[in-house]
């Protein structure tokens, strides 16, 4: 796999936002780049000069896990991105990420019927399942009820990245939109890195950069993420702004997808606000099975 671009670009990325101050090196007279330079980078990782410069250039392939994890180290990056820069190798040497499969590119298949059963089963939550693509692929009663303004009418299940840069309504959905588009954004990148043949992510991310400057601007930082548990704020139409704490499982079953579920404090406003979502939501006419 020809990656070289974007290993040289994520490496670059990570080197120019690393101080000397914070690297313990000292400044120094008449500094020209960003960040440290290549030789301060090589020294760190115990590396020679000429070899991290092909590193940087892209040519990753073969590298061995000790040497990335000294070039890890020197450039201090965070567990996510240790593990995109190694996808990023096994990439290279043309290994299978993660030990998932190479996914087909069609169109999202239906759930499982007993994944929807489950989904049925939590009824105090918003749950639903999502793609690497930010396909949403399935909700519960309450899920739908909660992203009815990302749904709309159609019922159609939507992309939550194209709901999150190309609708207007999603400025008004998410009070942290900018956060938003940022995770969006960094959790996307983390995803193309695991598998690069994954041509239907390749045409969402091409699509994305053609429409929306943001999303253009966000993807050349090279951020990387995890979604992992944490909060968020939602403003609804019908119950008004939510605070959520969410939690992401891995779907075993089919490798990349995730559920997520939102739930609120116990004896909050948004708990309660949650509750009167539900209540809204059993008074809405039913959506057909498995969609």
């Amino acid at each position: 796999m020809d990656n070289r671009a974007e290993v040289r670009e994520f490496l670059m990325s990570r080197r120019a936002r690393l101080t000397p101050d914070a690297a313990g090196l000292p400044a120094g007279p008449n500094r020209r780049v960003e960040g440290l330079r290549r030789s301060e980078v090589a020294a760190l990782a115990g590396v020679s000069v000429e070899y991290y410069a092909k590193l940087e250039r892209g040519a990753i392939a073969g590298a061995s896990a000790s040497v990335l994890d000294a070039v890890s180290r020197a450039l201090q990056l965070d567990d996510t991105e240790r593990a995109h820069l190694l996808d990023l190798a096994r990439a290279a040497d043309g290994i299978p990420t993660s030990g998932r499969p190479r996914r087909r590119t069609g169109k999202p298949g239906a759930s499982r019927p007993s994944l929807q059963w489950a989904l049925r089963a939590i009824t105090d939550a918003v749950a639903f399942v999502r793609d690497t693509r930010q396909n949403l692929l399935a909700v519960n009663e309450l899920g739908r009820a909660f992203y009815s303004p990302v749904i709309g009418d159609g019922g159609r299940l939507p992309n939550l990245a194209r709901f999150q840069f190309l609708d207007p309504a999603a400025r008004e959905f998410y009070p942290d939109w900018e956060l938003f588009a940022e995770m969006c954004v960094a959790i996307m990148r983390a995803e193309a890195g695991r598998d690069p043949h994954d041509k239907a992510m390749q045409d969402l991310v091409g699509e994305l950069s053609t429409r929306s400057e943001t999303f253009r601007t966000l993807w050349a930082t090279h951020n990387v993420r995890t979604h992992g548990s944490g909060t968020k704020r939602f403003r609804h139409p019908v119950v008004g702004e939510l605070t959520l704490a969410y939690e992401e499982l891995a779907l075993t079953a089919e490798p990349g997808n995730v559920m997520m579920i939102y739930t609120a404090e116990p004896g909050s406003d948004s708990a309660e606000r949650l509750r009167l979502l539900a209540s809204w939501a059993a008074q809405q006419p039913a959506a057909a099975p498995g969609a």
